[in-house]
């Protein structure tokens, strides 16, 4: 991907200065001509602030911040360039603050907010990008950046809830899976020699644990390379377009998992879209950002034929309903939405509606995989430990007698 600096006119006639990432300048030019602007020049530069960008980790915590407190001072009375001043003394992310430092000197410079911010796509999402420049176009720049700060901190809410229901099952399942390999390749060999050394005819699960000990020993390293080889594959292919559709398709398939997925994506879908309406950005590039920001190749391909139906005159609700990806209600009630004129209200529900759907669906998960996760260890562990005591109870027995 190039940067690329332009210069346009935009429907109102007013000049906007700005950085765009394109593969070349053709689709810098379309990009552009999508968005409503005519293009009077554009040219290939090499910007510093996405190196800088990528130098740390900004966590959305941090992005909320910034934004909460640029939003209060803008409402307080403090010039832009001001507040931002403040906030470079602030900030505690030492590559968030350097963003802020760029973006005030562009600033000082002539160019506009969010043509600042557009220069680093690393930290700024398309998403943010949009809403400050409906925010400085209708002079409402406090407003959208609070409204914006509102949706960062949902947005990371609902990545929490996800994270924490499948954290505790991934950290005992690895556990568990540590355990055995250890208990195989160092325990039931010790309990070998002893066996051997004793004599006798062993119990079938103590000769069948022993036999799967010998074959894990042999092709440990097999195993481990054949891993690690199926798993670089793996991501190959899921970074390629093909790949990823086919990943995300699976997963929206999935048992149980699955609806939880597809409520996590209605849920962001309908959020990012209402935050969007209601800021000011109009609903074919609130779709395109939307789309761009779902997360999953299936919603986006979905949100994308929708975006091409609302071009050539249909209601949004139609291709969303023909997609067979979002539930009826949700196209019902958008519909509903776009015949009242009253669609961000009407999607800011749904995203409630379905942000309790999450919760619900996680608390379920959580309560139906530690039982799961206890029988796995009970199997797996536990007929490991009694294999290897089953001679040893016989030799105690035949003593006893």
């Amino acid at each position: 991907m190039s940067t690329y600096q332009y210069t346009a006119k935009d429907r109102n006639g007013r000049s906007v200065i700005g950085v765009i990432e394109a593969t070349n300048e053709q689709e810098a030019v379309v990009a552009l001509q999508n968005k409503m602007l005519v293009v009077i020049s554009i040219k290939s530069i090499k910007t510093k602030g996405i190196k800088t960008a990528t130098k740390g980790k900004i966590k959305l915590d941090d992005l909320v911040v910034f934004s909460r407190q640029l939003a209060t001072m803008i409402d307080s009375g403090i010039p832009l360039v001001q507040a931002l001043g403040i906030l470079s003394e602030q900030v505690e992310n030492k590559s968030l603050r350097e963003v802020v430092v760029t973006c005030r000197q562009d600033i000082e410079a002539g160019m506009s907010f969010c043509d600042a911010l557009s220069k680093h796509p690393a930290v700024f999402s398309e998403l943010f990008i949009n809403m400050s420049r409906a925010g400085e176009a209708s002079g409402m720049l406090d407003e959208v950046l609070d409204r914006l700060a509102t949706y960062l901190e949902k947005s990371a809410a609902l990545q929490r809830k996800i994270q924490s229901s499948l954290i505790y099952p991934a950290v005992v399942v690895s556990m568990a899976i540590l355990i055995t390999t250890v208990l195989l390749l160092k325990v039931v060999p010790t309990f070998e020699g002893i066996f051997a050394m004793l004599g006798g005819t062993l119990p079938l699960p103590t000769r069948i644990l022993i036999g799967i000990s010998k074959i894990f020993r042999r092709y440990f390293l097999f195993v481990v390379v054949g891993f690690v080889v199926g798993g670089y594959i793996f991501r190959r292919y899921v970074d390629t377009p093909k790949g990823r559709y086919k990943f995300d398709q699976y997963l929206l398939k999935l048992p149980i998992l699955g609806e939880l997925f597809q409520k996590v994506a209605v849920a962001k879908f309908a959020r990012t879209f209402s935050t969007l309406v209601k800021s000011g950005v109009s609903v074919l590039n609130a779709l395109e950002i939307v789309a761009k920001t779902s997360g999953n190749k299936v919603i986006e391909e979905a949100i994308n034929n929708a975006r091409t139906a609302v071009r050539q005159g249909e209601s949004i609700s139609e291709p969303l309903s023909r997609s067979k990806v979002f539930p009826p209600i949700v196209c019902r009630m958008v519909g509903v939405g776009e015949q009242t004129g009253q669609l961000e209200k009407m999607l800011s529900k749904i995203a409630d509606f379905y942000d309790e759907q999450v919760d619900a669906a996680v608390a379920g998960l959580t309560s139906l995989i530690e039982p799961l996760v206890i029988a796995f260890l009970g199997i797996v562990i536990g007929g490991i430990v009694i294999a290897l005591f089953l001679p040893i109870f016989k030799i105690t027995e035949l003593i006893a007698k």
